[in-house]
């Protein structure tokens, strides 16, 4: 999706940081007279908490994060929309951040934010909890079971890093995810990703609207 709005003119790169991987870029995105930092946040809890630190050092205060998600109930289809409210914090970051507890949730006005854009475009979505964990070959089926039993609608691998950060630092985030693969059963099933594109197309815009009703 970067990608692609780069090569529109769309984006306009303002900043960036760098690691072991590469750079990582920071865009200027201007909509409906608006400006918003946009920014991929790379993949896994530390290294999306790194990236959020850093923009959040350098003035960025409410954010909305999308991406997709494994689903652990089968009836969430492919590309439904899922807006965490908390995360059960099964991977390490959230615990350099925030006393131990189980979980950690979104911030109340980033989910009222998303709830609001995605009611006046009317689609559809659910809300509930998810699972972020650091192993995802370690989704083990009993692993599954128990995070289904406990509420978990999806799992993912940033949310509970991005909540503690923001917690932590007094920002605003909340998180947009569409259902992707489904780790429900003995047999993962990728649910053809590549098939996704305008639903990650429509994600976004809809991530960027919620940011604009933050301000």
């Amino acid at each position: 999706m970067l990608d692609f709005l780069i090569e529109e003119g769309r984006l306009r790169k303002v900043a960036a940081s760098k690691s072991e991987i590469g750079e990582h870029p920071f865009y200027e995105l201007e909509i409906a007279g608006e400006r918003l930092t946009v920014f991929h946040p790379g993949v896994g809890a530390p290294l999306a908490a790194a990236l959020l630190e850093e923009v959040i050092a350098k003035g960025c205060r409410a954010f909305i994060a999308c991406g997709s998600s494994g689903v652990l109930k089968r009836e969430i289809a492919a590309g439904h929309l899922v807006v965490p409210i908390t995360a059960v914090r099964d991977e390490g970051t959230s615990y350099h951040y925030l006393p131990p507890a189980r979980e950690v949730h979104a911030s109340a006005e980033a989910v009222r934010a998303i709830r609001l854009v995605l009611d006046r475009s009317e689609v559809p979505y659910v809300t509930g909890k998810t699972w972020t964990t650091d192993a995802f070959y370690r989704e083990t089926p009993k692993k599954v079971a128990l995070r289904r039993d406990e509420g978990c609608l999806t799992v993912d691998m940033e949310a509970a890093a991005f909540f503690a950060v923001a917690e932590f630092r007094e920002v605003t985030f909340g998180q947009i995810l569409y259902g992707g693969d489904d780790v429900s059963s003995d047999t993962w099933d990728t649910r053809s990703p590549d098939q996704r594109a305008t639903v990650r197309e429509k994600l976004f815009w809809l991530a960027a609207e919620a940011c604009l009703e933050l301000e």
